[in-house]
């Protein structure tokens, strides 16, 4: 028998909301949803912003990376440029997230 493929979906912010509406319960409007996502998603800006990485057990950690210059090729031209270093943010899945899949 052949494997059925999985329908790839990507989750965006309003499926993000939908759901955290489903989980506080019916009398929880869209708007109240939406501002407990907003909330959690700047803690996380913030929290990165001002330490190396952002710690949630069972979930996961952000974290700031730094990323060094380097030589590119623009794939259009073939012509080298440099690009310059800059930080980045990883994530690494945590082990109650990884078990969950």
């Amino acid at each position: 028998m052949k494997e059925e493929k999985k329908k790839e979906k990507r989750w965006n912010r309003v499926d993000l909301v939908e759901q955290v509406q489903k989980s506080m319960g019916k009398n929880t409007t869209k708007a109240l949803a939406e501002s407990a996502v907003n909330a959690v998603l700047d803690g996380l800006k913030t929290g990165i912003r001002k330490a190396t990485a952002v710690q949630l057990i069972g979930f996961g950690t952000f974290k700031v990376v730094n990323r060094k210059a380097r030589m590119g090729v623009n794939p259009k031209t073939g012509q080298r440029l440099k690009i310059k270093a800059s930080k980045s943010v990883r994530f690494a899945p945590g082990k109650g997230l990884k078990e969950g899949l």
